[in-house]
């Protein structure tokens, strides 16, 4: 049995498992969540935060941002960097509308995944089988699709002005159905009436949650689902992680690096023109110049910060779906976001202190007291500020999260058959 020498300085190897996020861990800091929401809550008379229609909001608009990220865990998985989900996302929001308008939202649903798809085709094309870099790529897709998505709508559209078409915009889709629990909704909404203290929060919590869920959300849902189980517990899943860790070892092995890697990346188009064609179906009923929002490069940072883990990806997503949906919410609740933040710092800097890690500490307690001098010196948030955050908010966490993100080790490289001889 080996020991530990004296005075070796401990290897990142064993700092990477004692820092690592266990379920224990998250649950743990998810009830610690709950609770200080609760808590605030109670203090500020203001349950905004928690409420039904908050959680609503926030998974609606969680899901174009998991499906952009679910596309960047597949690409990279496989070596292959995805910047142009944007670009695909463009595509989705296109063609999911104008299959929309033409035939039903069902078929729309399905273009949308096809735009993307091709969009991921030429990405593969062009980084697989080229050799180009893959942030060139990506860029390249970035600005062409959203210019021949605008070109095209501004010449399609112009006979159907009577159908509600206008110079950026097409003709409105119907919609898709939605799904909601009946019975537990209604329970669920009595109680969050009474506003007791935690059961009522936890309550709104669930309600936004099985209410007037669109198919959509579903089907996203078990995308995400079922990729984790694909992507780790097959042959398959096995075959393509291993192109994105080490492709020579991989075609050493017998398997078709290539096909793998175009199999990811137009898969990975297909789920961000899924996100797309929600964003043209779901959330807006037609397609609109500049709908995305750059909700593709704030899906990747999603991704990055679930570690390119289904997951983690989710956590990702629904953290900023929630700074995004705050923009359709009253300026109040967003102001007593401040004083959880506030308090969350705080209790943030008292574990480092406890950790012993003076700086982090340090950093964390000014933050807290900048925050909280915020919200007692100020009545109500900016519009502007509000706006801004999901992106202060994909910065922030970035940071952050940046010194326990493990990529793929082939991620990005350009790889060519035979390279290893």
């Amino acid at each position: 049995m080996s020991t530990a020498v004296a005075g070796k300085p401990k290897s990142p190897v064993a700092s990477a498992k004692r820092t690592k996020l266990t379920w224990p861990v998250v649950l743990l800091l998810i009830a610690l969540a709950l609770v200080l929401f609760a808590a605030v809550g109670a203090a500020t008379g203001n349950h905004g935060l928690t409420s039904s229609g908050q959680i609503g909001a926030a998974l609606a608009s969680a899901v174009p941002i998991a499906m952009a990220g679910l596309g960047g865990l597949w690409s990279e998985r496989a070596g292959v960097v995805n910047i142009g989900l944007e670009g695909m996302m463009v595509a989705g929001t296109f063609c999911g509308a104008w299959g929309g308008f033409l035939v039903n939202p069902w078929v729309g649903l399905l273009a949308g995944m096809v735009g993307g798809a091709l969009g991921g085709l030429l990405h593969a094309l062009v980084t697989v089988t080229f050799g180009v870099d893959h942030i060139v790529s990506g860029v390249g897709i970035n600005l062409l699709v959203p210019g021949i998505c605008a070109y095209v709508n501004r010449i399609y559209y112009k006979d159907y002005v009577a159908d509600g078409a206008g110079a950026n915009q097409s003709p409105p889709s119907d919609s898709l159905p939605t799904f909601t629990f009946p019975g537990l909704s209604s329970w669920l909404g009595d109680i969050e009436q009474h506003h007791w203290f935690l059961v009522s929060d936890v309550a709104g919590i669930v309600r936004g949650l099985v209410t007037d869920l669109s198919v959509v959300t579903l089907i996203a849902a078990a995308f995400l689902v079922a990729s984790y189980f694909l992507l780790w517990r097959t042959v398959f899943g096995l075959r393509l992680r291993s192109c994105g860790e080490n492709p020579t070892a991989a075609e050493s092995l017998g398997v078709n690096v290539y096909k793998y890697k175009y199999l990811a990346v137009i898969s990975s188009g297909a789920f961000a023109g899924l996100g797309g064609a929600y964003l043209s179906l779901v959330a807006a009923h037609f397609y609109r110049d500049g709908q995305t929002q750059g909700r593709g490069f704030i899906g990747l940072a999603a991704m990055i910060f679930g570690n390119w883990m289904p997951g983690g990806l989710a956590a990702g997503a629904g953290l900023f779906g929630f700074t995004d949906s705050l923009q359709l919410r009253d300026a109040d609740s967003v102001h007593v976001l401040l004083l959880v933040v506030a308090i969350a710092m705080a209790l943030l800097a008292v574990w480092q202190f406890y950790r012993r890690r003076l700086t982090a500490g340090v950093i964390s307690t000014v933050v807290a007291g900048g925050v909280a001098t915020w919200y007692a010196c100020t009545d109500e948030v900016q519009r502007p500020l509000i706006v801004a955050t999901p992106y202060v908010i994909t910065l922030v966490v970035l940071a952050l999260a940046s010194q326990r993100l493990r990529m793929p080790k082939a991620d990005g490289q350009v790889y060519r058959k035979g390279q290893a001889k």
